[in-house]
């Protein structure tokens, strides 16, 4: 959304996501999609040349795309056992947007279920 808002000022703008899907369906900026875990959008800790890499790709979708809603997905495999780091970047207590998040999913559960 804030890319969009940028866009409309006369900037252009690149996003770099995980989830490259919502970029489309909210007609993102142009869009850099990644097969990252979360909390890693430029590629590994202490690996410069992914991140590079993937800067080079957002740099270049930039000057090669003809205008916003272009989507690009980088050709890239993360390094090691993925599921590992999707595990580790979650803190140890939920954020409040991810609790009240979790919350409506039980009571969206809750009223779903056939009464008996």
């Amino acid at each position: 959304m804030l890319a969009r808002s940028i866009e409309a000022a006369g900037i252009p703008t690149v996003t770099v996501t995980m989830m490259p899907i919502l970029s489309d369906k909210y007609r993102s900026s142009r869009t850099l999609g990644v097969q990252f875990p979360f909390g890693h959008s430029f590629g590994a800790v202490d690996d410069p040349e992914m991140q590079r890499r993937t800067l080079d790709a957002a740099l270049q979708l930039l000057v090669d795309a003809p205008g916003p809603e272009t989507r690009v997905d980088v050709d890239e495999q993360w390094p090691g056992d993925a599921r590992e780091a999707y595990k580790n970047w979650q803190p140890d207590e939920p954020s409040p947007i991810v609790l009240h998040s979790m919350e409506m999913i039980r009571q969206a559960r809750a009223a779903a279920k056939p009464q008996s």
